[in-house]
């Protein structure tokens, strides 16, 4: 009998702890484990952004590549459980998301749910915390966190203007820099907490970086903007060389309180 490979929820990329960044991927993969098949889904809803986020692991692999930084990726797809929400979030296993029906989701008993957790989600976060714990104590500082995600050009029939968005709660340290770069580029047009509002509590950025006070963003880029090597290199090159110099400031290294706009942290 032939055993299944053991589905290991985590890739972390190695890198130079004491530059003091760590850059996350949420939604990187659309995979899933062999005994949970497709989900009762037909294969071309795993190329559609319900699945993950397009062009994030190629773009997350090269920012740390050039940065010479750690990273932390989830390897799964959100269709089988969401890293980037709380684990009390109504959206946390998906039945219905864009118009498709998830037919593994529903209904979903409570030991498959926690099954999934255990498994797939605490593994993750688990991993992206002691990243983040070993950057701290090598770089003798507080770790400047950088998620990384993707989305689509349109929603519910609406286009979406922006190129690139920049996600935030409170803490604005890297944002505000991050915004004015951006936005020196004429061509751009660039959303603040847009397509997307920045505060969610339990998701990924209020886990690790807003309850320990480490400066942080989440970038949101489009979708088909980085679907090819092309686009991937074009916007390595734009965004390594403002996440480097955002990470050279002395006051992104020092872990302060700012609060959530979600309730108190």
């Amino acid at each position: 009998m032939t055993r299944a490979a053991v589905f290991n929820p985590v890739e972390l990329i190695e890198g130079d702890r004491m530059r003091g960044m760590v850059l996350i991927a949420d939604h990187a993969r659309n995979a899933l484990p062999d005994e949970y098949g497709d989900l009762g889904l037909p294969a071309v809803e795993f190329t559609r952004h319900i699945a993950y986020d397009i062009g994030v692991e190629a773009v997350t692999r090269a920012l740390a590549a050039r940065l010479a930084v750690p990273a932390v990726m989830a390897t799964w797809s959100r269709l089988l459980i969401d890293p980037n929400r709380g684990e009390d979030d109504p959206t946390l296993i998906r039945q219905l998301y864009d118009g498709t029906i998830v037919p593994a989701n529903y209904p979903m008993s409570e030991s498959e749910r926690e099954n999934r957790l255990e498994r797939f989600y605490r593994p993750y976060h688990d991993a992206v915390s002691a990243t983040v714990a070993s950057v701290a104590a090598e770089s003798e500082g507080t770790p400047f966190i950088v998620s990384i995600h993707s989305f689509t050009p349109t929603m519910q029939g609406r286009r979406r203007p922006w190129e690139i968005g920049i996600l935030w709660d409170s803490d604005s340290r890297a944002v505000e820099p991050m915004l004015e770069a951006l936005r020196a580029d004429a061509g751009l047009t660039v959303g603040d907490n847009e397509p997307y509002d920045g505060a969610l509590r339990g998701d990924t950025m209020f886990k690790h970086a807003i309850v320990n006070g480490y400066a942080h963003l989440l970038i949101e880029i489009r979708q088909d903007l980085i679907a090819d090597e092309r686009g991937v290199e074009e916007w390595t090159n734009r965004l390594a060389p403002i996440l480097e110099a955002i990470n050279a400031r002395s006051d992104i290294h020092v872990a302060r309180q700012f609060g959530s706009r979600t309730g108190p942290v």
